[in-house]
């Protein structure tokens, strides 16, 4: 495991403070917070690439196609 140094700000302490208390310790807060907003990056890529596909009809007749193999659509 490596150790990462990171500069704060005023507000930085203040949420760092905060986070810390909930989960433990200042290491255990800012891997809380950067696993978390990772987590909300991956979430808005897929909903992007959703509403994309959502908007592409060759994609569309795919996933009917798909449906129809599985027997979920007719």
């Amino acid at each position: 495991m490596s150790t990462l140094n990171v500069r704060t700000d005023d507000a930085m302490e203040i949420a760092l403070r905060e986070l810390a208390d909930r989960h433990g310790s200042r290491t255990d807060a800012v891997r809380y917070a950067l696993l978390r907003t990772y987590r909300e990056t991956l979430i808005e890529a897929a909903q992007t690439d959703a509403e994309r596909l959502a908007q592409d009809p060759d994609d569309q007749a795919e996933l009917l196609a798909i449906q129809r193999f599985m027997g979920v659509a007719e």
